[in-house]
């Protein structure tokens, strides 16, 4: 944003502050941040205070952070209602076209994956692990307080039986759904 404002490229910015283009670019694609050095040379370079140029950064975070948060929310919901889709559609689909059917099945199950998996990319990125950081990142709130509450045994057996209490819950209502498509034909 300064950069831009006072004509520099990454190259010539990265030269008077004596870093590379390549931190440049990161700090601009937020990969990385300046350090408390870089910070106070790119405060005097640009004639602004050290709170001007971070807030500017924090505001922009908190923006990115909601974007992503709103992601993640709609993902779930996706996630969810292809799998419940999947689940209920496999009594229907085999009863009415065999085997082959089932490919419909699969396919409402794969789009549930991919939202999961898109899901677990965005966790892996902002470091959440645990439902309360999960919420903690959706609702904007402090996730340095619920990173505080971690224990790795106790969260790891919680995904693990979260998986299989999922995995039940999905087969019993596909089970469900093939016995009442039996049972209503």
């Amino acid at each position: 944003m300064y950069r831009e404002r006072d004509g520099y490229s990454q190259e010539e910015l990265a030269e008077k502050i004596y870093v590379t283009r390549q931190t440049i670019s990161k700090w601009e694609n937020d990969h990385t941040y300046p350090d408390i050095h870089n910070l106070i040379a790119l405060s005097t370079l640009f004639d602004v205070t050290l709170d001007e140029l971070v807030k500017g950064d924090v505001e922009i975070m908190k923006k990115n952070q909601n974007i992503e948060a709103d992601r993640m929310n709609r993902l779930s919901w996706v996630m969810l209602v292809f799998m419940v889709l999947a689940a209920l559609s496999i009594g229907p689909v085999m009863l009415l076209w065999g085997w082959y059917g089932s490919i419909i099945s699969f396919v409402l199950w794969g789009i549930s994956m991919i939202a999961a998996l898109k899901i677990e990319k965005i966790k892996k990125e902002r470091d959440v692990q645990t439902y309360s950081e999960i919420v903690a990142f959706i609702e904007g709130e402090d996730l340095e307080a619920a990173r505080t509450k971690r224990n790795k045994t106790r969260d790891r057996w919680n995904k693990a039986k979260i998986i299989i209490v999922f995995s039940l819950a999905a087969g019993g209502v596909a089970a469900l759904s093939s016995f009442l498509w039996i049972w209503l034909s």
